[in-house]
């Protein structure tokens, strides 16, 4: 009998945690955050470009390229940046720097094309109740650039 209720007592734990640990662990359950896993559109396309990973420190945020698939070329690398990051791979590279909350956009930072290693300024604001995001690109001011939308991807 006592073994009975420690084994109901284990699946009901089991089962408790298999609801918890994702809200725990995603990240995603904050949505006024930009901190988290996006996807980049083309807005030409509509195609998915790859993975970003927004991420905290202090109070300014920064972004890396994570894998988006196994086929993904991990040899690659930023061979036209002009800073530290020249020659660094791609996979795992910082290409969004030093974004600040200034209202309701993170602004003050920049964000690297890996293709051509231009550094663009940029900014960007959460949409849709945090699950998409626009990110504007720019030279000087927002006035000349370009704006992607990004979608958040579970954890």
């Amino acid at each position: 009998m006592p073994i009975t209720i420690l084994r109901q007592f284990q699946y009901l734990m089991i089962f408790a945690l298999g609801f918890a640990c994702p809200l725990c662990a995603s990240g995603a359950s904050d949505l006024k955050s930009p901190a988290g896993r996006w996807q980049p559109i083309d807005e030409k396309t509509g195609q998915p470009l790859g993975l970003i990973r927004i991420y905290q420190q202090g109070a300014l945020f920064f972004g890396r390229i994570e894998p988006s698939s196994t086929s993904d070329d991990t040899s690659r690398r930023c061979s036209k940046c002009t800073d530290e990051r020249r020659n660094q791979p791609i996979i795992g590279l910082v290409l969004i720097r030093n974004m600040r909350l200034q209202g309701d956009e993170y602004v003050g930072g920049d964000i690297l094309d890996p293709d051509s290693g231009r550094i663009y300024g940029c900014k960007f604001r959460l949409t849709d109740g945090g699950r998409k995001l626009v990110m504007r690109g720019y030279i000087g001011l927002s006035l000349f650039g370009r704006s992607q939308t990004w979608r958040r991807l579970e954890e």
